[in-house]
């Protein structure tokens, strides 16, 4: 096969790959939407400012068709997270065959795990943070206004943060990658720390609302999963040491 035949051939299984995550992210979408609805996902993702809300307020819809387009768009970030390891496997898929057989062996955990942190990270955002990030804003609000949120700006923050913590938990399969690439050393890692900490705090202080709490939540967890990412690259980093130079 000539060159030119072997670099349409890769064009052509691109494509392949792009069509069937992109009809995986489809398949979920539409499922999402018949049930349980885009109402319900819009609901439930509402529960956390709706619990730290004054008893009967609810948040507004400034636009005209707002109150439609944004449980949509919703959804389909929800589809999207659904779809990810359809997603993240015709990525794998497609570079496998120019791997070596560890970097193979070492791929497809890397697919789950990452996946895994990812969800990790969103639920804890969902579940943990929103949560007391809302109490505190709320208690923090004069008693003289009326909190009323609009739903657009709700989704837009939501996003951004569920990308924000999501991001943030994969910081160990960065490190881990790193080492195993033999782009940076364990010890490397540990030397620099205390860099790690501070470029943590300054994430948090950049990507989440100017609170002391919505902060310590994301820069915390950096700091813990840099510290389980070390140790996971002590592991990877011995086993890689053994397949270049086996006894």
């Amino acid at each position: 096969m000539s060159q030119e035949e072997n670099f349409v051939s890769h064009l052509v299984e691109l494509r392949d790959r792009l069509l069937r995550a992109a009809a995986g992210f489809a398949v979920a979408f539409i499922i999402l939407m018949i049930y349980p609805g885009a109402a319900a996902i819009f609901d439930f993702l509402a529960l956390p400012i709706q619990s730290a809300l004054p008893e009967g307020t609810k948040m507004i819809a400034t636009g005209v068709i707002t109150p439609f387009m944004v449980p949509i768009k919703l959804t389909g970030m929800v589809a999207f997270v659904v779809a990810l390891p359809v997603i993240l496997y015709q990525v794998w898929a497609f570079v496998a065959p120019g791997l070596y057989q560890h970097e193979k062996k070492m791929a497809l955990p890397i697919i789950v795990s990452s996946t895994l942190l990812f969800l990790g990270g969103v639920a804890f955002c969902h579940f943990i943070v929103f949560g007391k990030v809302f109490a505190f804003i709320n208690e923090f609000a004069p008693s003289s206004i009326t909190p009323a949120p609009d739903i657009e700006a709700y989704m837009s923050f939501v996003l951004t943060m569920f990308m924000a913590f999501g991001v943030t938990f994969e910081v160990p399969i960065v490190v881990v990658v790193l080492v195993y690439m033999g782009v940076v050393t364990v010890e490397k890692l540990v030397d620099i720390r205390g860099y790690v900490i501070v470029a943590a705090f300054v994430i948090a202080a950049i990507v989440t609302p100017p609170d002391v709490m919505s902060q310590l939540f994301l820069a915390i967890p950096i700091c813990v999963l840099y510290e389980a990412g070390i140790i996971a690259a002590r592991l990877v980093g011995k086993k890689r040491q053994d397949i270049i130079e086996p006894n």
